[in-house]
């Protein structure tokens, strides 16, 4: 690739990455579960019934019960803070945990311990929503960490208190979660990492389509425009009025081609296959070549125009480069492009233009093949 197409290509491609990163910035975060994923932690809420119904009935001092609802109420908010603020972070502290997290873990912590002098070990009734809240929010070794504690403690209610069979349930309740919240959150995990790699392969795609274009685009361009060049140099003394004109055509190109790559970055270029066969005899015969024409451009469906377009220019920047041609022959049939030149022939390694009519002609449901012309050159064959 010459040094004017790398800085061309590397151009276009900091601009649609700027615009792609302006609109993410505008759309905020795409991810529904760091939007939404408070409403699903407080549907979980009716199982407060627990604990509610412990400080109820507790037979504590009037100032203890106090302090336990007062735990309570601190509790519900924090706890549906953590996730509506916890899990833009990611699911399991994806993108880290930001040290309000801990601090508000520590606060959930301290509300719970509040409770205990009025209701005791039923105080818990909240380690379901404090283990879930490690689960979505904290990395994997604190929440095994404090899963474990948290099953310890109902086992010892189970064992110490007079009432300990009735700690069984919650017992089997919080092991439930305890493996039910790692599955869910690992699924969870998993789908948003499919997700960011699909992404991110959508948008590699898109910049090498991009790249491509503005690669084809420019690439048949700056041939033209040395080529006239060369010529009004020449004539520069012999003929100063034809090299004028040379030098003028050349500025017409060279703002063409600009407004084509503006057009290729936004994705809204589309010149008919018409034209660009039009295009392509101006630039063979700015070097001398014969563009002969059989058949007609609307033998090819506007799908398949479109990416015909694109080769056509290729292939005649490729024999403006390398064919030394004196004729072009282009053959147009419902399903077909046919490009021919009497040139020299293939030489060496396929570059980048062979690669990209290869890719445009598959990306349209065609194929292209590329061998020698009954003309003595060489025959690109478009089918679809």
């Amino acid at each position: 690739m010459d040094t004017e197409d790398r800085q061309i290509r590397g151009s276009a491609l900091l601009v649609v990455g700027a615009q792609r990163a302006a609109k993410q910035r505008a759309k905020g975060n795409p991810n529904p579960w760091a939007r939404f994923g408070w409403v699903m932690a407080a549907v979980w809420l009716i199982f407060l019934y627990y604990p509610i119904a412990a400080i109820l009935e507790s037979r504590a001092g009037l100032g203890t019960q106090v302090l336990a609802w007062v735990g309570l109420g601190v509790f519900v908010a924090v706890y549906l803070l953590m996730f509506k603020w916890g899990t833009v972070q990611g699911v399991s502290g994806q993108g880290g945990v930001a040290p309000r997290q801990y601090a508000l873990l520590g606060v959930l912590l301290l509300a719970v311990v509040a409770t205990v002098p009025a209701i005791g070990f039923n105080a818990t009734g909240f380690f379901p929503f404090v283990v879930s809240t490690l689960a979505y929010q904290f990395r994997r070794p604190l929440y095994w960490a404090a899963s474990a504690v948290a099953v310890a403690l109902v086992v010892l209610a189970i064992v110490t208190q007079p009432e300990g069979r009735e700690y069984f349930g919650l017992l089997g309740i919080l092991v439930i979660l305890v493996l039910v919240n790692a599955v869910s959150t690992w699924l969870i995990a998993r789908s948003i990492d499919a997700d960011q790699l699909s992404l991110e392969l959508a948008t590699s795609e898109e910049r090498e389509a991009v790249a491509r274009d503005v690669h084809d685009l420019i690439g048949h361009s700056l041939t033209v425009v040395k080529l006239k060049a060369q010529l009004a140099r020449r004539l520069m003394d012999v003929d100063p009025g034809r090299a004028r004109a040379e030098l003028e055509e050349i500025e017409k190109i060279t703002g063409e081609a600009i407004q084509g790559v503006r057009a290729t970055v936004t994705g809204l270029r589309s010149e008919g296959l018409a034209a660009q066969l039009e295009s392509a005899r101006a630039a063979l015969e700015s070097g001398g070549v014969r563009l002969e024409v059989s058949g007609d451009a609307g033998a090819l469906s506007p799908a398949q125009a479109l990416p015909a377009g694109w080769i056509l220019r290729e292939s005649v920047t490729n024999v403006l480069r390398h064919a030394r041609a004196t004729r072009v022959l282009v053959t147009l049939r419902p399903g077909e492009l046919l490009v021919e030149d009497d040139g020299v022939g293939l030489g060496g390694k396929p570059g980048n233009g062979l690669r990209g009519m290869s890719e445009r002609a598959a990306l349209s449901g065609g194929s292209c093949a590329v061998g020698a012309s009954e003309l003595g050159g060489t025959k690109v064959a478009v089918t679809w």
